[in-house]
């Protein structure tokens, strides 16, 4: 099933990083993605995901996943793709790692909030906002500021979900000072980095949704994909509780997910006859994905995910009081500059100055749901979250 090797990315083929760097000083047997990979998983935004929403808002319970957790499942999912196209496994796992690091507070809940505040200075989004923390906010490295990431791994930041027509303001920035060719489809390595997240968080969230009761598993079950491989596991474990039959429902849906797309991939590479990374980009097509009967299932998977579980009724007040908590931090810090710690401070410019909003932005993107929650409680007033989630 191994694609054309001229179609996977080779560190000796890379176009580089942005600031040229000397060899000096011990660095040991690493290639530019290992290191890239290592740089993204030594920085502070990777630690922060650990206490960042993926589902639940600050979920007391030790086993529901939060955006580290779910960035590590993408990345095993990526690998194992990857390794069994012939692809480069190390830019991969990179992509994988970070596609999440630019998630504000409290998911998309906090992402919404954070745009609206932000509309005078171009809003947020945090797919920018990843690229933005690679390349300006992680301060490392004392010859530059962010962590210097090859063009292969910013690219495949950058169109985490294909070509990007109108960037945001974030990303708009980061392409200046080093084209992206946002216009292109990215290397595979990127496409099926991309997919892993599809198929980590379709079913890891209904592990997660399963566990906390507001997905029944009788509803679930009127999905046909979910039926179809819930009722295969029947003969093959007969007498197994429901819980195990959960564990393995979720196993046996991402292998099948992962079969899917390695063959989809190898037949869209075949058909496109592509055999180089340029031509890749050049395809005018996504090149890994799903195949067009799984895709079909996957859609009316993620529709029942949305209408069940991220739309519940008990997460709405949840959302609502999340979003509440974002808006009332940038306001406070926007009419009192001075809260701000030290060094996110700009001088010489008004509370209202683009620069400062984005400023505040990028401050309040930061943040761990529990470090906004103390924020807010510290300078603001009481923030009234169920404990269960």
């Amino acid at each position: 099933m191994t694609l054309h090797e001229g179609v996977a990315a080779h560190p000796s083929r890379s176009r580089g990083r942005a600031f040229s760097e000397d060899d000096f000083g011990p660095r040991g047997p690493r290639d530019i993605f290992q290191r890239d990979r290592d740089r993204i998983i030594h920085s502070v935004a990777f630690r922060r995901l650990r206490h960042k929403t993926q589902v639940f808002v600050a979920p007391d319970g030790d086993h529901y996943r939060v955006r580290l957790t779910h960035s590590l499942e993408v990345a095993q999912i990526g690998r194992t793709m990857a390794r069994a196209l012939g692809l480069n496994e190390d830019l991969t796992e990179a992509l994988c790692l970070s596609h999440d690091l630019g998630h504000p507070p409290f998911g998309h809940a906090g992402e919404d909030a954070l745009k609206a505040a932000m509309a005078e200075a171009g809003g947020f989004d945090h797919n920018a906002h990843s690229v933005r923390l690679v390349t300006k906010l992680e301060a490392t490295y004392p010859d530059f500021a962010g962590l210097n990431l090859s063009w292969e791994a910013l690219e495949g930041l950058a169109k985490h979900n294909g070509p990007v027509e109108s960037p945001p303001w974030a990303l708009a920035q980061a392409n200046a000072a080093f084209d992206l060719e946002l216009d292109s489809w990215p290397s595979v390595e990127a496409q099926v980095a991309a997919v892993a997240d599809d198929i980590a968080y379709d079913n890891h969230d209904i592990d997660d949704g399963l566990r906390a009761g507001l997905i029944a598993l009788e509803e679930l079950l009127e999905v046909p994909f979910v039926r179809r491989h819930w009722e295969a596991i029947g003969p093959r474990h007969p007498g197994l509780s429901d819980e195990l039959r959960q564990r393995a429902l979720v196993r046996d849906q991402i292998g099948t997910m992962v079969g899917d797309v390695l063959a989809e991939t190898e037949r869209r590479v075949s058909r496109a006859r592509v055999a180089t990374i340029e031509e890749v980009r050049g395809a005018g097509r996504q090149l890994a994905g799903f195949s067009s009967e799984l895709a079909g299932e996957e859609k009316a998977l993620k529709t029942f995910l949305y209408e069940r579980l991220y739309n519940a009724p008990e997460m709405v007040p949840i959302r609502r009081e999340a979003q509440r908590v974002i808006a009332d931090l940038f306001a406070c810090y926007r009419d009192e500059p001075a809260l701000l710690p030290e060094p996110w401070r700009p001088e010489g410019e008004s509370a209202h100055d683009v620069q400062r909003l984005r400023t505040i932005g990028d401050f309040i993107a930061g943040m761990t749901d529990r470090f906004a929650i103390a924020r807010h409680e510290q300078l603001v007033g009481p923030v009234e979250l169920p404990e269960r989630f």
